[in-house]
């Protein structure tokens, strides 16, 4: 008997809507999280020690009711839980406390997420240097503020967290924005449409009055990112915006070029996927429901494509009715009208992401860049590097990484994939969608031995 009808992957918005609308239909849900607890990067420690950050606002706060919503009866929740392995079946292998263990279920819903797209510019591995969400995750599990901080890149987060460090009296020192005059006239012709997710615009234009209010600087248009050791341990920001050229000096430099869907596990779970050119970015091929080729797996949230708390659990709760006919719980016309207003809700978020796409797209320099930049932070492998490999013969990522080792560091590719198929793409190449083998986080052999004499018995 399988140890669940549905085990899922990953407790953000996605996956902690589906848990509650597959448990409340009668099905058996595990829920597997790398975390301490429900929320994930959105909702992260919402249920514990929230009500004391008040700072971080009302759009974080409600996610309480989708964490509570996981004590329901039906739905066994495990934390610290590292899902290195999806196997037809399907079964998900998951490791925690040193000891691997192995899970079968009729479905499973890949709900992993998004990641922060790579921002490589000459001096981005230096110390003080780091994605914006890293001090976000901080701000929401130990209430540690950046302080005098530059904000760097472009994408609506800049806006939430510098409004969220205003409020926690922790202004940044100035935003430097790389999308200007020319990417937001392209982007009015996606107005109209985007005009159905009015309040989420409304939320955007409320957070730019915030900054403005509070007398942040910004710069936009900016571009030649560098970061070099300054005194003191400070960094040295230069960048140009306006025709000028322009030195910051900060403790912490925040960069950010939006997010882009955590594909590893879908990848290496065996799902076809396709490029979003829009969001230059990959993502898994799924139907209407969320699910892909792959008998039995679904993916919902943001690791289907970039869309937003409330697109990810209008996305999660479609799954799980799915999966729930699928299961013979509910017959066609209940799950089309049970999931008709999701459906609604799914359409509208949706309607705002090719104006946004369009207003806050990466900058080439970021996608493609050349000369001395660190693009493999593991193997330290620059784009100068790559760029040989590709002049020697390499016509895609497998022929890269044997060439540069670009992507067999511990993160197997997650912080350089995307910049290697840029370089690839500059240099007059289409490469395929990069490979992704278990295990898909790495694991002691001693771990492996062991699963594998708990499977002999």
């Amino acid at each position: 008997m399988p140890d669940a009808d549905l085990i899922i992957v990953g407790a953000g918005p996605a996956g902690m809507a589906a848990a509650a609308t597959a448990a409340a239909g009668g099905g058996r849900v595990l829920l597997l999280d790398e975390q301490p607890r429900a929320g994930g990067q959105i909702y992260r420690n919402v249920g514990a020690g929230g009500d004391a950050r008040p700072w971080l606002g009302k759009d974080y706060a409600a996610g309480r009711p989708l964490v509570a919503a996981l004590q329901a009866p039906g739905i066994t929740a495990e934390f610290g839980a590292t899902v290195w392995r999806i196997e037809a079946g399907p079964r998900v292998v998951w490791s925690r406390d040193g000891e691997s263990h192995v899970c079968a279920a009729r479905h499973v819903l890949l709900a992993g997420g998004a990641q922060e797209r790579p921002v490589p510019f000459p001096g981005w591995t230096l110390p003080g240097v780091m994605p914006a969400g890293a001090p976000q995750i901080l701000m929401k599990t130990s209430g540690l503020l950046p302080r005098d901080a530059v904000l760097a890149g472009s994408g609506p987060l800049l806006y939430l967290i510098a409004a969220q460090m205003i409020d926690a009296g922790a202004a940044p020192q100035a935003l430097v924005e790389t999308q200007g005059p020319a990417m937001m006239l392209r982007a009015t012709r996606h107005l109209p449409r985007a005009l159905m997710a009015a309040g989420t615009l409304a939320k955007g234009l409320g957070l730019i009055r915030k900054i403005k209010a509070a007398g942040v600087a910004r710069h936009t248009g900016a571009a030649g990112f560098r970061a070099e050791v300054a005194g003191d341990g400070d960094i040295a920001f230069s960048f140009t915006a306006g025709g000028r050229a322009h030195r910051l000096v900060t403790p912490l430099l925040l960069t950010h070029q939006g997010v882009v869907p955590s594909t590893h596990v879908s990848r290496a779970a065996g799902a076809a996927h396709e490029w979003n050119e829009a969001q230059q970015a990959f993502q898994p091929k799924r139907d209407a429901w969320g699910a892909t080729d792959v008998p039995g797996i679904h993916v919902a949230g943001d690791g289907a494509g970039i869309g937003g708390a409330e697109a990810a659990q209008a996305a999660g709760r479609l799954a799980a009715c799915d999966i729930l006919h699928r299961l013979g719980r509910l017959d066609e016309a209940s799950r089309d009208r049970k999931a008709a207003p999701d459906r609604a809700a799914l359409r509208r978020a949706m309607a705002i992401r090719p104006f946004l796409d369009a207003a806050y797209a990466p900058l080439p320099e970021f996608l493609a860049p050349e000369g001395d930049t660190i693009v493999c932070r593991c193997e330290e492998i620059t784009a100068a590097d790559i760029r040989a490999s590709v002049d020697e013969g390499a016509n895609g990522p497998r022929q890269v990484k044997t060439a540069t080792r670009a992507g067999m560091g511990p993160c197997q590719g997650r912080m350089c994939d995307l910049t290697v198929r840029g370089i690839l793409a500059a240099c007059g190449t289409r490469p395929a969608t990069p490979r992704a083998r278990t295990p898909i986080k790495p694991v002691k052999l001693g771990e492996l031995a062991a699963l594998a004499s708990h499977q002999e018995t």
